[in-house]
């Protein structure tokens, strides 16, 4: 009997746009495969909808919040349906930055320094010394980021506006100089690694998805010893939240300094954008896995309890 699979996208979170581009893309690749498919673009009578449809398996294909933090995965282990990617603790951790980091460094693995403020104080003066990066604890795709360069006189006033449309409590992160590299966990398998280029000031939301705003280089080149490096310490991150299915773990590397320089985990993605040319599938298809079994493998993969 074929699989009726429900794609989730959409939804209401900063990230909708993006999400509605992975779970058509998501969706196309599992037709061709042999699944039987309906998308469903997100709303707040979602519990609803899948009860009425009691799909055999969901692929969650939201990003952001209540798709990506937990909230969707407790509604889907209440109606007993089995989908794909993290459970409910891993996801909540891996969306809150500063619950990720404490994890990650309680297991070992490299982060930077931080803090957590309120967006007034922390546009009121320099809670560290720049350079520096102010972000939001739990959001993603870049949104609401901001670099406070060395030399620069005073913090972001972007986070005073009265049209502000994000959280009131953010974090300010060290800034780490160098390059952007990314690593894709596949069950228990770490992927290949990624050098993530662009030439505007940072990784930000027009670089991820822009046409042209970055170029993805893999594998990345990097030595031998930092490519293993990265890709054990995605597989710990991964360990180390609990996640489960595929997720991507993001870094940043300076060689200045030191045998190998210095290397940190910024975060995890429990589910990173799926569009045929996004980070994950272009790995899978590095390890010798098409689109269509990279989606199939997660929909094979799917469960409760997760």
């Amino acid at each position: 009997m074929t699989k009726h699979v429900a794609v989730l996208k959409g939804g209401w979170s900063h990230e909708r746009e993006v999400s509605l581009r992975s779970g058509a893309t998501c969706a196309t690749a599992l037709r061709n495969a042999g699944y039987r498919v309906t998308e469903i673009d997100v709303d707040r009578s979602i519990a609803l909808t899948l009860s009425e449809l009691a799909p055999d398996v969901v692929f969650n294909a939201l990003h952001g919040r209540f798709g990506e933090d937990g909230t969707v995965q407790g509604m889907l282990e209440l109606l007993s349906i089995p989908y794909t990617h993290s459970g409910v603790l891993a996801s909540a951790l891996a969306m809150d930055k500063h619950q990720a980091k404490v994890m990650f460094k309680a297991a070992g693995i490299p982060v930077t320094d931080h803090t957590i403020a309120h967006r007034r104080e922390i546009a009121s003066g320099h809670l560290m010394e720049p350079p520096y990066v102010v972000k939001p604890v739990q959001d993603g795709s870049s949104v609401n980021v901001f670099i406070v360069k060395q030399g620069q006189e005073h913090p972001p006033q972007e986070i005073l506006r009265e049209d502000w449309d994000g959280d009131d409590i953010l974090m300010v992160e060290r800034f780490i100089p160098g390059r952007e590299l990314t690593c894709a966990v596949m069950g228990d398998v770490a992927l290949g690694v990624t050098e993530i280029v662009t030439d505007l000031a940072f990784y930000d939301y027009q670089a991820k998805y822009a046409s042209g705003g970055s170029r993805h280089i893999l594998p990345a080149p990097v030595s031998p010893n930092i490519y293993e490096k990265v890709q054990k310490l995605s597989l710990k991150a991964h360990a180390a939240l609990g996640c489960r299915g595929v997720s991507r773990s993001d870094f940043r590397y300076d060689p200045r300094g030191g045998d190998d320089g210095e290397l940190v985990c910024l975060e995890i993605n429990t589910q990173p954008g799926m569009t045929e040319t996004s980070l994950v599938p272009e790995l899978a298809a590095l390890a010798g896995h098409s689109f269509e079994e990279l989606v199939s493998w997660m929909v094979e993969d799917a469960s409760c309890n997760r």
